[in-house]
């Protein structure tokens, strides 16, 4: 009897055996799983990678102050302006993508790029409020709220659990609410927002280093050699280690894509930024007849986001059969980084 059963057993398992091989029918049926799920995987990538179009940022601060019975005060619409891009970052479709293991999300390439752009200028925001923004001058103390918030944004962009980029940031955004719902707090005059020309500067300033640096890297899509212009300008200066009197700049092939992708990402957050400065910072920039020059640096970036209709992000010789996707990329963002310089210069005018 019992040899009976191993011969029946070990046949089982060689049926069980073929149904699996190919050509079984198990085979077949996992195959066809299979793919239904690379499918859908494709598709939701596909979905995912679409960036969010800008928003109204006076509507947001209406909406934001609304929700609580609050009023826009000065202040209001840049605050709220961070609150809705890293709002957007969060709650886009797909979430925050930057972090994941798993399928779609792992395969996708441009979207955590364009992510991270938009947290690199939320950042650079969010410490510009805790440090002058909010503050009358250097020996103020600073926000409770906005300490709390920007350690938070400079969380690890990369973790996923333990805990994870995205808990860190809403956490964060939670803090800067509760500064947004103070702004207008007469029982809270200890939260303040400053629109001063210096104020406005030090933030343009950080904005400047950040697109002088995406200009570069964009640039070095096609390689170059340059001069070594670091101690230009000033005869006793030095620096750490020698360096050699010509560099050879060049991004690497698999990066280009990502710069050109952050590249939009950063633009994409500032023009939601630079668009509540033009609120907030109304009284000054009239002073200064600087309306239009801030309205032309967001013409420039909003070049940036028009429609990629190529495939793949081309890298063409500078002046080659194809296309350049990055140097274009690059002029955008180079005469908007320009156009900042102007916007500085005529701030710091009296």
């Amino acid at each position: 009897m019992s040899d009976t059963n191993t011969v029946n057993g070990a046949g089982g398992w060689r049926e069980k055996l073929d149904d699996l091989l190919p050509g079984g029918p198990l085979f077949g049926i996992v195959l066809t799983v299979l793919g239904i799920y690379l499918l859908v995987c494709v598709i939701l990538g596909m979905y995912w990678s679409i960036a969010p179009q800008p928003f109204d940022v006076r509507e947001r601060a209406a909406a934001y102050a609304s929700a609580d019975g609050r009023e826009v005060v000065t202040g209001s619409v840049t605050t709220a302006a961070l609150m809705g891009v890293m709002d957007t970052l969060l709650t886009k479709p797909g979430g925050y993508t930057h972090n994941d293991i798993f399928p779609p999300g792992v395969w996708l390439d441009n979207m955590p790029n364009w992510e991270y752009g938009v947290l690199i200028q939320s950042r650079d925001l969010v410490r510009a409020l805790r440090e002058v923004l909010s503050r009358s001058q250097s020996q103020s103390t600073e926000d409770v709220d906005l300490v709390m918030a920007e350690p938070r944004f400079n969380f690890d962009s990369d973790s996923w659990a333990l805990p994870a980029s995205e808990s860190e940031y809403r956490d964060g955004l939670k803090y800067v609410q509760k500064y947004f719902d103070r702004l207008s707090d007469e029982q809270s005059p200890d939260a303040q927002f400053y629109a001063r020309a210096d104020n406005l500067r030090y933030w343009l300033t950080t904005v400047n280093t950040r697109l002088g640096s995406l200009s570069q890297r964009l640039s070095a899509s096609v390689g170059k050699r340059r001069i070594n212009t670091d101690l230009a300008g000033e005869e006793a200066a030095s620096q750490s280690t020698a360096a050699p009197d010509e560099l050879e700049v060049t991004t690497p092939w698999m990066e280009i894509d990502d710069v050109f992708y952050e590249a939009r990402g950063t633009a994409w957050a500032l023009i939601q930024f630079l668009r509540a400065a033009e609120v907030d910072f109304a009284d000054i920039l009239r002073k200064k007849n600087a309306q239009v020059s801030l309205q032309q640096i967001i013409r420039e970036l909003e070049g940036t986001q028009e429609t990629v209709w190529s495939p793949m992000i081309l890298n063409g010789s500078g002046f080659g059969l194809m296309a350049n996707h990055s140097l274009v990329m690059a002029s955008y963002i180079s005469r908007a980084n320009a156009a900042i310089i102007d916007l500085r210069d005529l701030l710091s005018q009296g």
